[in-house]
């Protein structure tokens, strides 16, 4: 694998802990409204959110991608979704993240996440052989996660 860089600038070791997923099979677009979502939260209260919305409780408002999205019940959210797959990864983030703030020794009851980015990968092209000869194309868009969390 190559080489890769981090989205998030002014980096400091002693007070940031950061973790990131490369090439994951999951929405860019879901991906993008739950890094929106969580931003801001402790890691605690990141982890219940998206464990709700895996069980249908809590759901994900989109404010970008939000043609064709119906309405929620949640108490201010107009359009929302469930994205349960995208929502199991960046679970597994924030478990990676943790993990990483504990072999760094930091306070995980203090632990704030500043930056959620999610941005896309590269994109598998196949296609999809139809009736009379013809194919109709099946493109997989790969999605990078990273979140930092600041140790307040």
């Amino acid at each position: 694998m190559g080489r890769y860089s981090y989205a998030f600038q002014n980096y400091d070791s002693t007070k940031h802990v950061r973790a990131s997923m490369r090439e994951k099979k999951i929405s860019h677009k879901h991906a993008r409204e739950i890094a929106h979502a969580i931003k801001g939260l402790t890691i605690e209260k990141a982890r219940d959110y998206l464990q709700s919305v895996v069980e249908h409780k809590r759901c994900i408002p989109f404010g970008r991608y939000n043609n064709q999205v119906g309405h929620r019940s949640d108490p201010g959210v107009m359009s929302g979704r469930y994205p349960e797959k995208a929502a199991t990864e960046v679970l597994k983030l924030l478990d990676n993240l943790e993990s990483n703030a504990e072999y760094k020794g930091m306070d995980l009851d203090r632990l704030k996440i500043i930056n959620a980015t999610m941005q896309k990968g590269v994109s598998i092209k196949r296609f999809i052989p139809r009736a009379q000869g013809r194919a109709t194309p099946k493109n997989d868009i790969m999605t990078h996660m990273e979140i930092v969390a600041q140790e307040l």
